[in-house]
């Protein structure tokens, strides 16, 4: 309880900077990159309650009991991390919302959906094309490998095998692995 009072304390000067000055000249998703940038090189157990105590202030959800390693960078303010939530070193998460007792390995990456950026006009560059990002919910229980890219929903209690690429929803209970990944076996 101390600990997250003293991080609380620590972090106030950034969560005023963030909502006072970077969010109304950068809007959310921009001033929180930046921010997640700084607290996410904070090594250490100083650093896990830092972020947490940060990103609990600009976040949509951010439980008390979820653990957020060191490199972590958010990119939507909207993301949401339920309870005992396990967010492993260097994942990048956008819209997301992870569900109780997830686990993420390290180096995950859930971009806002598979559309993030528009391709359909070839006269103008990518950057400029506007996407369509969505909330991508990973669920309750699940375990997502090391190194894998999660754009589409995963259900409840499933295993995503390290490197495994999701692009189309995974029912619950599912072990799915592969490039794109599919389901290889259940879990019930």
């Amino acid at each position: 309880m101390a600990a997250r009072g003293l991080a609380t304390a620590v972090v106030m000067p950034a969560v005023c900077l963030y909502h006072v000055i970077r969010r109304p000249l950068f809007g959310a998703d921009r001033a929180l990159e930046a921010s997640s940038q700084a607290f996410g090189l904070i090594p250490g157990i100083a650093g896990d309650y830092l972020r947490r105590a940060f990103l609990a202030r600009v976040l949509a959800h951010v439980a008390p009991t979820a653990t957020i390693q060191f490199g972590v960078l958010f990119s939507r303010a909207g993301a949401r991390l339920d309870e005992h939530v396990y967010v492993g070193p260097r994942c990048h998460l956008g819209l997301v919302h992870l569900e109780r007792d997830v686990l993420l390995g390290a180096g995950v990456h859930v971009p806002s959906g598979a559309a993030t950026h528009g391709i359909d006009d070839t006269e103008q560059p990518i950057r400029d094309q506007p996407g369509t990002p969505r909330l991508v919910r990973i669920g309750a229980g699940t375990w997502v490998g090391s190194a894998a890219v999660v754009m589409a929903d995963v259900g409840q209690h499933c295993v995503i095998g390290a490197g495994s690429v999701v692009t189309r929803p995974i029912p619950d209970y599912a072990v799915a692995a592969g490039v794109p990944a599919r389901v290889i076996r259940s879990r019930s």
